[in-house]
């Protein structure tokens, strides 16, 4: 059979013989162009060398978590590429085919015909295929994702500084995302878009130097941490010994013992005490915080077992200028870096005394230990290069080039204790340096704000004089 096309103003007619095409033709869907056949050999490259990773992945022959980047993220992206050319292709395709005529015939499938059937089957196979090897690659990247790889050492640059001190802290068994997104779809949701702000962050370069803390939205404790710790279980009393020295005398530790009153639900009383009185399931505890950092706290509020409400203010308390929130105390309140833990400057040399690894019989060692450890460097790699060199160039001002090669090796050694200690707290170009993260346990830095005084401070009181005491004993027996 023959079709005359309609003429096209100022042209001929043309004819055309639709016998002499196939239905592909007829339907414009030939792909038998550069792009549709670059889409073709893409896709089938991508999801065979998919397939292969895939395999080595599933029977443990790849091991390489980098691997893992280009198996689950690289190759899946070149696939689904490749098949967004191949319509694509059809289409400019059909707009060249069909420019005179849309309507050029039927397309017809006839199962009667074993080209067509086989064609149909190809395709069944290949969608099959096809489909299964992208729902292994969504389950197998899935749980990539939620690697603590993925997510400490994908953004290497922004995350090395948590992700070193997260792989030597009491957590680093415990997966990143057991914390900061728990169980349950919606703070999965939450934590993916998250990632996408971050992500972009770290494309544009425009992420925070340092990582602020604390986290703004960090999931409630009640639904992490408590997954694991029962604040409700009775602890009583825990000793922790503090060792430090001086630089008049570093050969002789000072050691304090204090009993912290962990406390919490006493079998013999049945009543909640203690430290861990402030998280107990029958009392609750709030506060109204003046700055991001929750260093300067405006106003508290307790309620509890009978219902009774007392809330606390201080007065002329102001804020820094950010808009003051109220929060509800959990875990994190106290143990603000779980598992994020940067060391303390002079307790780092202080424990490399302890321990010998600093040789204490060297005379102003600790004074010029901490010297060289607050030393500004430009970059780690600097540091790596100057720190046993600056310890040795110290100590040789201090005593002569002559003692010091005497004592060359212990000094060495020495030197290598306080390198060791600076690249697992100092990162220059992510501006993480000592006491960039300070903890609120104690009293540590507490002329910043920071540990118990925030609250116990007898300087927070009701409408009716009552106050937040200060008294030692509450937490803990008498030095």
């Amino acid at each position: 059979m023959a079709e005359i096309l309609p003429e096209k103003p100022g042209t001929e007619e043309k004819k055309v013989d639709m016998d002499n095409f196939t239905w592909q033709e007829k339907a414009g869907l030939s792909m038998k162009t550069p792009i549709g056949l670059f889409g073709v050999a893409l896709t089938t490259v991508c999801l065979t060398l998919t397939v292969l990773g895939l395999l080595g992945h599933i029977t443990g022959l790849i091991e390489n978590p980098y691997a893992a980047i280009v198996t689950f993220l690289v190759f899946p992206a070149g696939a689904v590429f490749g098949l967004l050319l191949i319509p694509i292709s059809w289409y400019f395709r059909r707009k060249k085919w069909f420019k005179d005529n849309i309507n050029m015939g039927n397309v017809i499938i006839d199962f009667g015909k074993r080209s067509h059937r086989r064609l149909v089957t190809l395709i069944l196979v290949l969608s099959v295929v096809n489909l299964t090897v992208f729902a292994l690659v969504v389950y197998e990247a899935y749980h990539f994702t939620e690697s603590d790889f993925f997510c400490g050492a994908i953004c290497h640059t922004v995350m090395d500084p948590e992700y070193t001190a997260y792989q030597r802290s009491p957590h680093a068994k415990v997966g990143c995302v057991s914390c900061h997104i728990g169980s349950g779809a919606e703070w999965y949701v939450k934590a993916k878009l998250s990632g996408l702000r971050q992500v972009k962050a770290v494309l544009d370069g425009s992420y925070s130097t340092p990582i602020p803390a604390p986290v703004a939205h960090l999931r409630p404790a009640q639904d992490t941490c408590e997954e694991c710790h029962w604040p409700e279980k009775f602890h009583g009393k825990k000793i922790k010994e503090f060792v430090s020295f001086t630089n008049d005398d570093q050969g002789n530790a000072q050691i304090q013992e204090i009993a912290l009153h962990i406390g919490g639900r006493n079998p013999m009383t049945d009543t909640f005490e203690g430290i861990h009185w402030h998280v107990s399931n029958n009392v609750k505890v709030e506060y109204h915080s003046l700055d991001e950092k929750r260093t300067s706290i405006g106003a508290i509020k307790v309620t509890k077992p009978s219902g009774v409400t007392e809330e606390y203010s201080l007065d002329g308390a102001t804020s820094d200028g950010t808009e003051g929130y109220w929060r509800t105390m959990d875990c994190v309140d106290c143990h603000n870096r779980p598992t994020h833990v940067y060391d303390d400057l002079a307790s780092s040399v202080d424990l490399g005394l302890y321990s010998k690894k600093i040789n204490p019989e060297i005379p102003g060692i600790r004074e010029d230990s901490l010297e060289v450890l607050q030393k500004e460097y430009i970059s780690r790699e600097e540091a790596k290069a100057q720190i046993v060199e600056s310890l040795l160039a110290l100590q040789a001002e201090r005593h002569g080039a002559s003692f010091v090669a005497a004592n060359e090796q212990t000094l060495i050694t020495s030197g290598a204790y306080l390198l060791d200690t600076y690249m697992a707290n100092v990162w220059p170009k992510m501006k993480v340096s000592w006491g960039t993260y300070k903890q609120h346990l104690g009293h540590q830095n507490e002329e910043e704000g920071y540990g118990c005084f925030r609250c116990h401070d007898d300087e927070h009181q009701t409408a009716f004089g009552k106050t937040i005491s200060q008294s030692c004993d509450l937490c803990h027996d008498e030095p």
